[in-house]
């Protein structure tokens, strides 16, 4: 039985030829298929693909643009070979003519469609960055403690720039040529078949074997990705650890250790790097090799077929031309799978932090409406342990603090001092017991509001590039001049600001490099004051002032209705509280006032005379 197969080439073909087309057909639907698995891989990673999905239209027509350009490049080689056979070979310029005015037709109506397709790429994959930028940043400002803990924070950089960038432009490739790239390859060899399936059997043993051992170098090379922004991630680490401390460095002359660190890191990521390209370039060759290969063996039986008057011209020119296409859409193939290798890496890594459970959330039950009116604290057999850590911090802590009182608590280094200070706005979940706040469990408040009624100076001030007066307003919303002002006049830093050039505002450098480590220390009191909160706390955010001005800084605080905590190692500030905490090993020791401690503690009495001298201490 015979049939005919194409309508542009008329001629009858046998029953075996059919056979080795559909043969044809059903090779490249396993490679379709496989291929796909390869993308769904990638795409699978749906808490960061989801953001593809409000631009479902815009990729569909980037899509179909790319889908005419495919069309275009497909269908020139046929036309090519028809003005060959009907205006070449039979000396006809009306059809040369013809043909070359619809193959230059569409090879224009391709380049409208590829800018086009151009354009909507572009914005599919620059609004899916910023979709996910900003999903990540919300993602992180949900973190407790803990979870930022569980990375370090140049990892997270390189989520925000390298990785979303490599995601951004694989998607944008991936609109434009990687998925024209594939097809190319399997509309080649469909359209080779239909013109003269003898001529195109040959892609039936190069193609499936090259998209076999693609595949492969996809599989390796993604492991091989992964390594490599690991590597990125200990140089951003290395880099920002160096110029944060650039002054430390330059003060202990370590600029050699520094720069064999930098070196140390700067190498692993070099070497990691250098072997992964090496890898992927390595395909390239086999790659050329095996198509050309097919190319020469095409031309060779074209002849013979053509001479033996099985094939014309025409067609042997036609399937040459599908065969370098073909062959240059598998060259692009290196390229895609270098590209789909760094971006499955990559959207790892931020889906792992988008899937990350958050550990410390907001009570779906708290009363948004109940503030704290007074300022009262309680801790009750509080216990505490950091995640991961072998020994608690804080063991059966209790004790009460009325509003208005002041509280100071002195204790060693690593005593829990700092830890007992962090759980009462939440930023870490008690292990044990609980924490009142006006006789309300603190877990009964929301997030703003118990975190809103708090003034919180940590123990190493932040401050944020900008003007002072940014730095000092940014503790309250809608804060006004004057309040910033006062602000800055109670925390005893509004007369060193107007000694200052541009006085409030002055430029702070980033983390306030710029300014002293007192300067810095009152300004992030200034910036606790501003919102008047009813309950202040001071981790001994004092210590790099002098007397004088840290009794003013005390006096003034008088004036606000605040239950005052303040972690402390002078004697002279504890003895201004109302009372005395003593913290040892994460347990309370004793809790007092000075007069009181002097007679009681002997912990106290070691620390007032190593500060004071033995006859301040027998004197009390």
């Amino acid at each position: 039985m015979n049939f005919i197969v194409s309508p542009l080439f008329p001629k009858v073909i046998s029953k075996y030829e059919l056979q080795y087309w559909i043969k044809s057909c059903e090779v490249l639907i396993i490679i379709e298929n496989c291929l796909l698995s390869e993308i769904k891989g990638v795409l699978l990673l749906k808490s960061v693909f989801i953001y593809l999905k409000p631009y479902k239209l815009q990729s569909l027509v980037a899509f179909s643009l790319m889908l005419v350009e495919l069309s275009v490049e497909l269908l020139l080689p046929l036309f090519l070979g028809l003005m060959i056979n009907q205006g070449v070979m039979g000396q006809d310029i009306n059809n040369i003519i013809m043909w070359g005015s619809i193959m230059i037709g569409l090879a224009f109506i391709s380049l409208i469609a590829g800018v086009l397709n151009s354009f909507f790429s572009s914005h599919v994959s620059f609004a899916f960055g910023y979709d996910i930028r900003q999903k990540l940043f919300e993602k992180i400002q949900a973190f407790s403690f803990a979870n930022l803990n569980q990375y370090p924070t140049s990892g997270l950089v390189t989520r925000f720039t390298n990785d979303i960038r490599q995601i951004q432009n694989t998607i944008f490739m991936a609109l434009r040529i990687m998925a024209k790239a594939p097809l190319t390859v399997i509309g080649g060899v469909i359209m080779a078949f239909i013109v003269n399936a003898r001529l195109a059997v040959v892609f039936l043993i190069t193609v499936p074997l090259l998209v076999f051992f693609l595949l492969w170098v996809l599989k390796i090379a993604s492991k091989l990705f992964s390594n490599v922004q690991g590597k990125v991630d200990d140089v951003n680490r290395v880099m920002q650890e160096n110029l944060a401390g650039m002054r430390l460095i330059k003060a202990f002359t370590r600029r050699d250790y520094e720069e064999e660190r930098f070196t140390e890191a700067n190498t692993g990521l070099a070497d990691i790097t250098r072997k992964t390209f090496r890898f992927i370039e390595a395909s390239m060759p086999v790659l050329l090799f095996v198509m050309n290969m097919s190319i020469i063996f095409i031309i060779w039986f074209g002849n013979t077929q053509s001479i033996s008057g099985q094939a014309n011209v025409g067609e042997v020119v036609t399937i040459v031309n599908y065969a370098l296409r073909v062959a240059m859409a598998i060259s692009m193939f290196s390229f895609i799978i270098m590209a789909l290798s760094r971006t499955k890496a990559s959207a790892h890594r931020v889906d792992e932090v988008l899937s990350l459970d958050v550990n410390l959330l907001d009570n779906p039950d708290a009363n948004q409406e109940m503030a704290v009116s007074e300022g009262k604290v309680e801790y009750k057999h509080v216990s505490f342990q950091y995640p991961g850590a072998d020994n608690s911090t804080l063991k059966n802590i209790s004790f009460t603090v009325n509003d208005g009182e002041k509280l100071a608590v002195i204790g060693a280094t690593g005593s829990g001092k700092t830890s007992m200070f962090q759980l009462m706005p939440r930023l870490y979940d008690l292990n044990g017991g609980e924490i009142l706040v006006d006789d309300q469990p603190i877990t009964s408040y929301s997030f703003d509001q118990i975190r809103g009624s708090i003034g919180y100076v940590p123990q190493s001030p932040l401050l944020f590039t900008g003007t002072i007066t940014d730095n000092i307003a940014w503790g309250k919303k809608g804060a006004t001049t004057e309040d910033v002002i006062q602000a800055a006049k109670d925390a005893q830093i509004h007369d060193t600001i107007m000694d200052l050039p541009n006085q409030y505002e002055t430029k702070v450098g980033q983390k306030g490099v710029n300014l002293s480590g007192g300067q810095k220390q009152r300004i992030s009191i200034a910036r606790a004051l501003i919102r008047q909160p009813k309950i202040l706390m001071l981790d001994d955010s004092t210590s790099s002032l002098d007397l004088a001005t840290e009794s003013q800084l005390l006096h003034a605080l008088e004036k606000y209705n605040c239950t005052l905590f303040i972690i402390t190692q002078k004697v002279s500030t504890a003895s201004s509280a109302d009372r005395i905490l003593l913290l040892d090993e994460g347990e309370i020791l004793s809790i007092g006032t000075h007069d009181e401690l002097l007679k009681t503690s002997m912990l106290y009495q070691t620390i007032v005379e190593s500060q004071f001298g033995k006859e301040y201490a027998d004197v009390k």
